[in-house]
């Protein structure tokens, strides 16, 4: 992606407004129209992201004041995104490389808050759960994803942090992939089967030790090239502060989650 300078905020809502359908919606206005906020959100995911709304909206009003001169009060503001995930997700949705034949898939934990803290975490009961992975257990989401060779994501799909991968895998995929790669938690053959019935897809996983010598060079030169997922999944959670504990609604978790991967999908276009 080429180096943005301040002036591409304009084509980042062009873009926006281009792609939002037109509608008029009932109710008073906002100050901010819809593809106005967005653009703040993608543009904050593609420079200098954010921790929470409150680092977003004191940034937005102390950087861009003479582009969003008319700023809502910070609870209006917070309102108005958790308002927006509908359409942040439509356009995460369009953004998609769905056309992928080859996709790498993985999943990776997002804590809701410390393990310790979890018995009295009140925000996300009842839709948070306890799972565990290679670095312990965790309390919160799971994000399952599929990205093609370019790091893009092809798909994706949220669950409680206790459902199984494997059985995700049908979320991953579509019609138009052929070989899907993942680790050793793919490694049902039932699933794998299924994946072929329905889609025509391969999946490729790591064979038992036993099995090494019946794996073709072409599969090892997947297997090779499958912690390209990893990366993207370590990048946004080290830059781009993916998990986070600042939220006080589900739906306010949503709202990070989405508007992160939007920016991590824009900057990878």
């Amino acid at each position: 992606m080429r180096a943005l300078r301040r002036q591409h905020i304009v084509d980042v809502f062009v873009w926006v407004d281009d792609s939002l359908p037109k509608q008029v919606k009932p109710g008073a206005k906002s100050v901010l129209s819809d593809s106005e906020l967005a653009t703040i959100l993608i543009w904050d995911g593609l420079t200098e992201p954010h921790q929470n709304l409150a680092e977003v909206y004191t940034w937005i009003k102390r950087e861009y004041q003479d582009c969003f001169p008319r700023l809502p009060a910070y609870q209006n503001f917070v309102a108005h995104c958790h308002r927006l995930l509908p359409t942040l997700s439509w356009l995460l949705q369009s953004t998609l490389s769905t056309a992928a034949p080859l996709r790498f898939v993985d999943s990776t934990m997002l804590p809701v808050c410390r393990l310790v803290r979890a018995e009295r975490h009140k925000v996300a009961r009842g839709v948070a759960q306890f799972g565990k992975n290679h670095q312990g257990w965790h309390y919160g989401f799971k994000l399952h994803a599929s990205i093609d060779h370019e790091s893009k994501f092809a798909a994706l799909y949220f669950t409680p942090a206790n459902e199984s991968d494997v059985l995700q895998l049908k979320h991953l995929v579509n019609s138009a992939t052929s070989i899907v790669v993942g680790d050793a938690g793919y490694t049902a053959k039932i699933t794998q089967r299924h994946i072929w019935r329905d889609y025509h897809c391969i999946v490729i996983s790591p064979p038992r030790p036993r099995q090494q010598w019946a794996m073709a060079r072409w599969q090892h030169v997947l297997l090779t090239l499958r912690p390209k997922i990893e990366a993207t999944f370590s990048n946004l959670k080290g830059r781009s502060h993916f998990v986070t504990s600042y939220p006080r609604s589900v739906r306010g978790y949503f709202v990070h989650y989405i508007r992160v991967l939007l920016g991590w999908q824009l900057a990878n276009s």
